[in-house]
């Protein structure tokens, strides 16, 4: 489906995505800011609030919650920054422009939906705001799922806690995973549907990444069948010296269907010439042109 949206719009996906989300967040740390020097809170008239969108005709704060900081401290804030900027970057550059796009545009739709489900079924009924669900509704999870989504595509990389302590991002991630689970246990309903429909579009992307052909039985009946056409000496293809020919070769590791059959090869479209890969680095391998 993401292959047929590309070929699509992928003309109209947003380059260095991290770079306006970036600016956002500082225009929105200047607001803050602002609030305290003019006694005005800029942020309250930001929040994803369905009543006000609805009945004040405020459409800006479908757009002007992604601006709204996690932190007021500055050093906070700026770790932050530039961590999601490196990481966001990072896995632009893996996936490529658009499934980036689709990927953080995907979760704050989702996010998006959720607090008007949650308007419909408890503002509607009294016609006036639902109290707080505005300051449930953040970038703050979106974000974390982009880290998530690094741990996973990168799981052994290591990276500096506070800058002293090295850690595997996979590590880092259990950590994450186990707070998210703390959250959603005591929060309030609506603080749980925020919590799950910014997250979405990283449980989408990891149960779609699983490979779930050792489980399939019609995966199971192939090997079984190749297994028994093997022994009866009808396997691969061999050289003059009896041994296996291998059909697939990744051209980044090395590693072929015969050493590893559990693996799926690919040919890369935007490479210039027959270059196939593994389903390891079919979306990280650097392009050859």
């Amino acid at each position: 489906m993401l292959n047929k949206l590309e070929r699509a719009l992928g003309k109209y996906a947003i380059p260095n995505l991290m770079r306006y989300l970036i600016g956002g967040y500082v225009l929105g740390y200047f607001l803050m800011l602002g609030s305290r020097i003019t006694s005005v809170n800029f942020l309250t008239y930001m929040t994803l609030e369905p009543y006000y969108i609805i009945h004040k005709f405020q459409i800006w704060r479908i757009f002007t919650w992604i601006m709204i900081p996690e932190t007021p401290n500055i050093l906070f804030f700026a770790i932050m920054l530039l961590l999601y900027y490196q990481l966001g970057t990072a896995l632009e550059n893996a996936w490529g422009t658009f499934r980036f796009n689709a990927y953080i545009i995907g979760g704050m739709l989702a996010t998006l939906i959720g607090a008007f489900v949650l308007y419909f079924i408890y503002g509607a009924v009294t016609g006036s705001p639902v109290a707080g669900v505005g300051g449930y509704f953040s970038m703050q999870y979106i974000n974390l799922s982009i880290f998530l989504a690094f741990a996973v595509c990168f799981p052994d990389m290591e990276v500096l806690l506070y800058f002293i302590i090295p850690i595997k991002m996979k590590w880092m991630a259990v950590v994450y995973a186990v707070m998210i689970a703390i959250s959603l246990v005591g929060s309030s309903w609506s603080g749980r549907v925020a919590i799950i429909c910014s997250l979405l579009n990283f449980l989408i992307f990891y149960l779609s990444s699983r490979n779930y052909r050792r489980v399939d039985p019609r995966e199971i009946h192939r090997k079984q069948e190749y297994k028994r056409k093997a022994a009866a000496g009808a396997g691969p293809r061999r050289d003059r010296s009896g041994a296996p020919i291998a059909r697939h070769k990744c051209a980044v590791c090395g590693r072929t269907e015969l050493t590893n059959p559990e693996l799926e090869f690919r040919f890369c479209s935007k490479c210039n010439g027959n270059y196939e890969y593994c389903q390891d680095h079919l979306f990280t391998h650097k392009h050859i042109q």
